[in-house]
């Protein structure tokens, strides 16, 4: 089983893999590198070819792995984070602390929470730093539900419509994922251009 191919996941796992995946990224750091954008958009196209994933199934695994992996995530930066960041020997991680919280307040927490979910790393990061920064937990639980229901839902049912739309679309499943990971690296690719341009100004 090769954990960054979501074919290999799904074909192992059944949609278990995406209950899994969706709390490892989202609750673990160490969980990072997993193939989230594009393991739930191969989840429901394949809920149409011979796999023969549950739609129903995925559609509640999906988002309840998701919402479960922010919360523990939150809960872990809550329980270790401000021994970290607030330690007199490690200056820089105080100060990317500070900073990560002036730009929550900068951008509201429901809204950079809710964006984080769609932006692979940043929504592995974005948990127990929300915990770590002492964000008031119901106002994380709330918009971390429902960016959390937005993101993976909509994946899946993007796939589930494309693969209802396109007989035989798993034949093409490398270069469907290829453009999904493409795509999940947009925001990205926006951010540091913004933040070269914010550099270059103020140079």
């Amino acid at each position: 089983m090769n954990l960054l191919d979501p074919h290999s996941l799904l074909s192992h796992l059944g949609p278990w893999a995406v209950l899994l995946v969706m709390f490892a990224e989202t609750g673990l750091l160490i969980g990072f590198f997993l193939p989230g954008d594009s393991l739930l958009f191969t989840a429901g196209l394949l809920t149409t070819t011979g796999i023969n994933l549950s739609l129903p199934l995925t559609l509640v695994l999906a988002p309840s792995g998701a919402l479960a992996g922010a919360q523990v995530g939150y809960l872990l930066g809550r329980r270790f984070g401000p021994s970290l960041v607030e330690r007199p020997d490690r200056p820089r991680l105080t100060l990317v602390a500070r900073r990560a919280r002036e730009h929550l307040d900068s951008y509201g927490v429901g809204r950079a929470v809710v964006l984080a979910r769609f932006v692979p790393g940043v929504r592995t990061v974005m948990n127990p730093l929300a915990g770590a920064l002492r964000i008031d937990s119901r106002i994380f639980t709330t918009w971390q539900a429902i960016g959390g229901a937005f993101w993976t839902v909509g994946l899946v049912l993007a796939g589930h419509l494309l693969g209802s739309r396109i007989p035989g679309i798993d034949r093409y499943l490398l270069p469907v994922i290829a453009v999904i990971v493409v795509l999940s690296l947009i925001p990205i690719g926006f951010g540091v251009v913004r933040q070269w341009r914010a550099t270059g100004s103020v140079g």
